[in-house]
């Protein structure tokens, strides 16, 4: 028989693919927008960005409004956020109306994002927590790959407006769901105390926390910049949008296997930073190597197979640096420093663009997020080693 964490982390899979499926609308449709709106490349990466910006602002609140009014409660008001916020963007005719839209399905996405993660953690800290994370992170490639698919499409038969209205009805869907059946682990009923928030995390915990959520940052703003900017690469060379698309979309596929196998055999084996270095360099080198090859598809399946092993074991990090009371807290200063490098990377990889005129550009530029990556890891490890002699202060 399944076990019930098994089946919770299933559920909490398939809502989260609303999160990647909205993600993605921007820049499925960024030709349309660029032409019809008549904006740059820039702003189009700030609309990219703008999806991530909140984090930095109410990454902490939303772990700490989970702690005292509910987890479940708070991923239901981020996702009736972001179901409001897709149907403002299909309304807009303006910048200014699909900024704003942009930015009330940012703000649901953070609140539902942040408590998803510590869902995984209470049901699964001391058990298979790698393996768990490496299942749920493959619901983000899965929603973006999706739309990678379907959005460019429906985009060149009806216009953008229509696909934004698409992202609102697949995060009513995610809504549903999660209303249906989620439920909270029994484990955790004494730790979380409504009438009580925990909102100060020891120097200990804060320093190695703030280098995961660094390294995870800088980990998916190379994999935004790949999946985001490969496209434009490949139809300046005369492929069609939609055959682009699919390209890039054949290495979010293959990390749907990759991701879940990835964070089993990391477990499995040991030594996750090594896998971590090693996985991401790899991912490197494919990201330098796409403007040089016409059409690469073998890049694209490398970097799906690639970000597998290293993915669920940087979302673990938490876990090894955290106190079982700190997690809502923690979980919100490890996406604060995520969602800084997520709004930041879209516009400087926009900006780059703009600037020297070439689509490659983005693209290295994401390669270097993957190096970033490694140095952010060595850091942490140098703080969490000295986590069990460093003195109590807190931030």
């Amino acid at each position: 028989m399944i076990e019930s964490r098994w089946i919770v982390l299933g559920v909490l899979f398939l809502v989260r693919i609303s999160i990647g499926f909205q993600f993605q609308s921007v820049a499925s449709v960024s030709p349309f927008l660029v032409d019809q709106l008549s904006i740059s490349y820039a702003e189009v990466g700030t609309l990219i960005g703008l999806f991530m910006l909140p984090g930095v602002v109410i990454a902490l609140p939303s772990g700490l409004l989970g702690t005292r009014f509910g987890d479940k409660r708070v991923c239901v008001v981020g996702l009736v956020l972001m179901v409001f916020g897709g149907v403002l963007m299909g309304f807009g005719q303006t910048y200014t109306t699909v900024f704003a839209g942009r930015l009330l399905s940012g703000i649901g996405a953070v609140l539902f994002n942040v408590i998803l993660t510590k869902m995984v953690t209470d049901w699964f800290a001391g058990k298979e927590i790698v393996t768990a994370m490496g299942v749920l992170l493959s619901s983000w490639p899965f929603g973006i790959a999706l739309g990678l698919v379907v959005q460019s499409a429906v985009a060149s038969a009806y216009s953008w407006p229509p696909v934004m209205y698409l992202s609102s009805g697949v995060c009513a869907a995610a809504f549903a769901l999660l209303i249906a059946f989620y439920r909270p682990p029994t484990s955790t009923a004494n730790v979380q105390e409504p009438n009580r928030v925990i909102y100060k995390l020891p120097w200990r915990e804060f320093a190695p926390v703030s280098m995961a959520g660094i390294a995870w940052g800088s980990f998916n703003a190379g994999l935004v910049l790949f999946f985001s900017f490969t496209p434009a690469l490949l139809t300046g060379r005369g492929m069609s949008a939609t055959d682009a698309g699919a390209l890039v979309s054949v290495g979010l596929w293959v990390s749907l296997i990759s991701l879940p196998l990835g964070g089993y055999l990391t477990q499995r084996v040991g030594w996750p930073k090594a896998t971590i270095a090693i996985f991401c360099l790899l991912t490197a080198a494919a990201m330098f190597l796409l403007p040089f090859v016409p059409i690469p598809l073998g890049l694209s399946i490398l970097v799906g197979l690639a970000i597998g092993p290293s993915a669920g074991a940087i979302v673990a990090l938490p876990a090894n640096a955290l106190s079982a009371e700190n997690r809502g807290a923690g979980f919100g200063v490890f996406y604060i420093w995520y969602y800084a490098a997520m709004a930041i990377a879209p516009v400087l990889a926009g900006l780059g663009r703009d600037m020297t005129g070439s689509a490659a550009t983005p693209v290295v530029i994401g390669g270097m997020m993957f190096v970033g990556t490694v140095f952010a890891l060595a850091v942490y490890s140098v703080f969490n080693t000295d986590r069990a002699t460093s003195p109590a202060s807190t931030v």
